[in-house]
């Protein structure tokens, strides 16, 4: 059993220890936000944030969670609250096209503002490499620029 936090809520994990965090967040908890794709942790649609960092759930066992606060999209923001930064300007810059690759997208963003609140085009696209067979890059990189001249320098 593994005991871990995820969008604010304890859970304890009964599966294998080695089993994806992925699958326990799917299948255990029925948070689908984070998606299965190339399954070897290279395109990025499952990406969550561990204590604060992205991470591809695809290939992170779910014991290296034990003890640590686990992020998913559905997690960013309240239900019923305001949205996420990032989430907005993904809605004001048109980022999504089909949308599958967004969730993973949208939390490396945050955790690269989190470190990094001005990051250039290079710092971007090394940081934020997840797969997006839509080709939404350009307004990805717009709504970062977006994010990081709107802040000045302040926390997200």
């Amino acid at each position: 059993m593994t005991a871990f936090v995820v969008n604010a809520t304890p859970v304890v994990a009964e599966d294998v220890p080695d089993t994806p965090l992925l699958w326990v967040l799917r299948d255990q908890l029925g948070l689908t936000g984070a998606k299965y794709a190339c399954g070897i942790g290279l395109c990025g649609a499952c990406t969550v944030l561990v204590d604060g960092n992205a991470v591809r759930a695809c290939v992170l066992p779910v014991s290296a969670c034990a003890g640590r606060s686990v992020t998913t999209i559905e997690g960013l923001s309240p239900r019923d609250g305001p949205r996420h930064p990032v989430q907005q300007a993904w809605i004001d810059h048109q980022v999504p096209q089909c949308g599958y690759c967004q969730s993973g997208m949208i939390l490396a963003t945050v955790a690269l503002l989190a470190t990094n609140r001005a990051p250039s085009d290079e710092q971007v696209a090394t940081t934020v490499n997840n797969l997006c067979r839509c080709g939404t890059y350009p307004r990805v990189r717009r709504a970062i620029r977006a994010l990081a001249s709107a802040n000045d320098g302040k926390a997200a």
